[in-house]
């Protein structure tokens, strides 16, 4: 059986790594505890985004126990700005059944650690080689493109028989004695590297003098990944309800989009006299301009709506919040950033 290129990677790998590696507070000091919650605060992030969040977090939850013991409410203001909320919850999940399943020690066991909620096969082998020294490959999008790349593998990455046929190749050239300095190399080529969209930086990849991708000038080819169905685009109107200094946030349905965070009001279009709907009586209604955002199904594309109320009167279960429950307690998705100017002149932050 002829080899492949990527069994030639683990030493010059290793060595770039060494000279190369960026600085990161979760690399200081690999506990199970740090590089788990960096590795959810890394799902769909980059690492530039999650930098100041990871320090804040951990400032402010320094262990597990305290993660599994902490209010939802604080845990979702600590959270505010990352999107993708579902991982907090899933965090506090799994560390409440460390606590209860595992004494309170995070398991080493690489089967214990994917059996933890919002941990899948990636993180698990993570967590286990870079925490616990065990040879685990860890496959996410990064390493997928190196691999695809220096095989030049056409094989579609976005097929779970692909990822399954990576992480056996990668199993078979792990080293033993360093598997989290492996994983986390492959990752950091990846990310600082070999670059999606046909723009690696090949001069300064270990693999260049093997790379089929790159001997064959296919790199911007490569990988070979199913097109994405388009997203959904819904057209939504924000109301920014004030009474007072106070503007009004009602909670979202527990489960779905955003599930559980507090949101300004907002419906489709085709509902009319929205305010009016909800038993508000407005003095006076201004636009106050457009947003977008994107989910990874969905784009909203919003206009907002500035009522003056001429009550403090609202639907059951929302509320008033003002500017100190704003930066305090509520935790308002990012997906209204475009509004919040609005906001904070009307509430007096400037």
């Amino acid at each position: 059986m002829s080899r492949l290129p990527l069994e030639q990677l683990p030493i010059p790998l290793l060595e770039w790594f060494a000279e190369h590696a960026r600085t990161l507070p979760w690399r200081s000091e690999p506990t199970a505890y740090h590089v788990w919650v960096s590795e959810i605060m890394l799902q769909q992030t980059r690492v530039a985004a999650v930098l100041d969040y990871y320090r804040r977090f951990m400032d402010a939850v320094p262990t597990l126990a305290e993660l599994a013991a902490l209010d939802e409410e604080r845990l979702m203001k600590l959270w505010q700005g990352l999107g993708y909320y579902s991982r907090a919850r899933n965090l506090q999940k799994a560390a409440r059944q460390v606590m209860e399943r595992f004494g309170g020690e995070f398991p080493s066991n690489y089967a214990d650690i994917l059996s933890l909620p919002g941990v899948g096969e990636y993180t698990a082998g993570a967590i286990a080689s870079i925490a616990f020294g065990q040879p685990v490959p860890a496959v996410d999008g990064n390493v997928l493109r190196v691999v695809s790349r220096i095989n030049a593998d056409e094989s579609d990455i976005t097929l779970a028989a692909t990822k399954k046929q990576v992480r056996q190749q990668l199993q078979e050239i792990i080293p033993v004695r360093r598997p989290g300095d492996f994983n986390q190399a492959m990752m950091e080529l990846g990310a600082t590297v070999c670059l999606p969209n046909g723009a690696p930086l090949c001069d300064k990849c270990p693999a260049r003098g093997f790379c089929r991708a790159r001997l064959t000038e296919r790199t911007h080819q490569l990988p070979v990944k199913a097109e994405k169905k388009p997203r959904r685009v819904e057209q939504r109107e924000v109301y920014l309800l004030f009474y007072e200094r106070k503007v009004a946030l009602r909670k979202r349905p527990e489960r779905g989009l955003l599930a559980g965070l507090w949101e300004f009001p907002n419906e489709l279009p085709q509902m009319q006299d929205a305010p009016e709907c909800w038993g508000i009586e407005p003095c006076s209604v201004r636009c106050v301009g457009t947003g977008k955002h994107i989910f990874s199904h969905i784009e909203w594309h919003m206009v907002g709506r500035a009522v003056e109320c001429g009550s403090d009167a609202l639907p059951e279960g929302w509320v008033w919040a003002g500017r100190e429950e704003l930066e305090r307690q509520y935790s308002v998705p990012n997906a209204f950033r475009a509004f919040e100017p609005a906001v904070k002149e009307r509430l007096g932050y400037f």
